[in-house]
């Protein structure tokens, strides 16, 4: 006795959706290989300079703890307690990030207390950064 599946009057096909995302995985890695096959040839120049070019503004304001717990403003030295007044004459009703560096033997506590009063004086944008690489 035969037994029917049902299979037996259809005819193999091709699914064409699995095919198309191979063939795009494929574009995006030969892509990927061509660029960074590129050679970025370049010649060694020495640019102008100008004497009347006004220096262009940070759009970020950056504070750093280094490991003796000294606090620095966009790289000049300040007091804890006159930090907040500092950057608020930064900002001058600006909205820019506040980035907090610190070096790793600085202490917790005082980038903690740092990050509260920029908190208490109203500064929402306050990012700490890091180092890229070995967590």
């Amino acid at each position: 006795m035969k037994l029917s599946s049902g299979y037996e009057t259809k005819k193999a096909r091709i699914e064409m959706l699995p095919l198309i995302d191979v063939v795009f995985l494929l574009l995006v890695f030969f892509i990927y290989a061509m660029i960074s096959m590129v050679v970025h040839r370049g010649l060694k120049v020495e640019l102008p300079s100008a004497t009347t070019a006004a220096p262009e503004a940070n759009d970020y304001i950056s504070i750093t703890i280094d490991s003796r717990n000294i606090l620095y403003l966009n790289a000049q030295p300040v007091a804890t307690e006159h930090l907040i007044e500092r950057i608020r004459l930064l900002l001058q009703g600006k909205e820019k990030p506040v980035f907090i560096d610190g070096d790793a033997q600085a202490d917790l506590g005082l980038a903690i207390e740092l990050l509260d009063q920029l908190k208490n004086a109203g500064i929402e944008k306050v990012s700490f950064t890091c180092k890229r690489g070995n967590p």
